[in-house]
């Protein structure tokens, strides 16, 4: 019998990695018992995920439709980028950071159903989260997570394709693009004046450190801006997480409590059904008593009747009849 190994990779990728190698090495003696040595190399050679990369594939596997606007969103952000619109480039980065904070939330309520993942205190959100940012921003990356067979987090340094400025070399007289300054021979006239051209050189330096100032001047600003947006978000997950642990706490309290209710209610229904076999076991008993009961009433009558009638000849002897002469 042939070995589904699409849904065998489903089952393995689903697998906690302390348990991968076991159920991989089981599925691979499987294969050779089932007469299929290359399924079985093929399968042997399935490499056990991180954690991180574990819960970014329950997360594909899990939720398929959630991951897939990873391509759209990644697309139409490198089209953004390499257009350099800004306005909408914005736009986007606020559609990816919220998608990826649902997925985030997504793999820590799968991991909450799971009684063999990790604690949530413990969970590699960060490693989950660097990753879906990268599948954002690398097409192979993206094409892995889909698959629900990643093996490792993934990081990505910068995001997307950067468009280059073209550059032109200026040279000599002539520009090396095309177009140039023409160079002609003759009188002071047709020369600029090299001190007019060493004010114009030191004006354009100055623009020039005065536009590197400001654009320093920017970041730093768009810095101090992320890094209390980034304050506010840790101290935001942190609140979230401890909100997870005391709901996570209450769900198994109540299912706890859930599971003591039922087992007495199953006790007062097994008491229930034997009242109900002793109560008509009584009432057949009465009914049969009540059946005798009428017999003797019966009986006692009759007697009764017999000795009246014994009594009231004794006490007259001519209800006998006379005797002959």
């Amino acid at each position: 019998m042939a070995v589904d190994e699409s849904e065998l990779a489903r089952q393995l990728y689903r697998t906690p990695p302390d348990r991968f190698v076991a159920a991989r090495d089981a599925a691979v003696a499987e294969a050779r018992q089932a007469g299929d040595p290359a399924t079985a190399r093929r399968i042997a050679g399935w490499k056990r995920p991180t954690v991180a990369a574990w819960l970014v594939n329950l997360l594909a596997l899990d939720r398929p439709e959630l991951v897939a606007d990873l391509g759209p969103l990644a697309e139409a952000l490198r089209t953004a980028q390499r257009d350099l619109k800004g306005p909408r480039l914005r736009e986007l980065s606020a559609q990816r950071r919220e998608l990826v904070a649902a997925l985030v939330t997504e793999v820590r309520r799968i991991a909450a159903g799971l009684p063999e993942a990790p604690p949530a205190a413990r969970l590699p959100l960060a490693e989950v989260e660097a990753t879906l940012h990268a599948a954002l921003a690398d097409a192979t990356v993206a094409e892995q997570v889909r698959t629900g067979r990643l093996l490792k987090a993934v990081h990505h340094s910068g995001f997307g394709e950067v468009p280059r400025p073209q550059l032109r070399l200026v040279t000599g007289g002539k520009a090396a693009a095309g177009g140039g300054v023409e160079r002609a021979g003759g009188g002071a006239a047709d020369v600029v004046p090299q001190r007019e051209a060493d004010r114009g050189g030191a004006r354009r330096a100055r623009d020039a450190q005065a536009a590197a100032r400001a654009a320093r001047a920017e970041r730093a600003k768009r810095r101090r801006a992320l890094d209390r947006e980034l304050t506010a978000a840790r101290a935001a997950q942190r609140q979230a997480e401890r909100d997870l642990d005391g709901t996570t706490t209450a769900e198994r309290d109540s299912v706890a409590a859930l599971d003591r209710i039922e087992g007495e209610l199953a006790e007062l229904e097994r008491r229930r059904a034997v009242a109900e076999q002793e109560l008509s076991r009584a009432k057949l008993a009465r009914r049969a008593a009540e059946r005798t009961l009428t017999v003797a009433r019966r009986r006692t009558g009759e007697v009764q009747g017999a000795i009246e009638a014994v009594d009231a000849e004794e006490a007259d002897p001519t209800a006998g009849g006379e005797e002959a002469d």
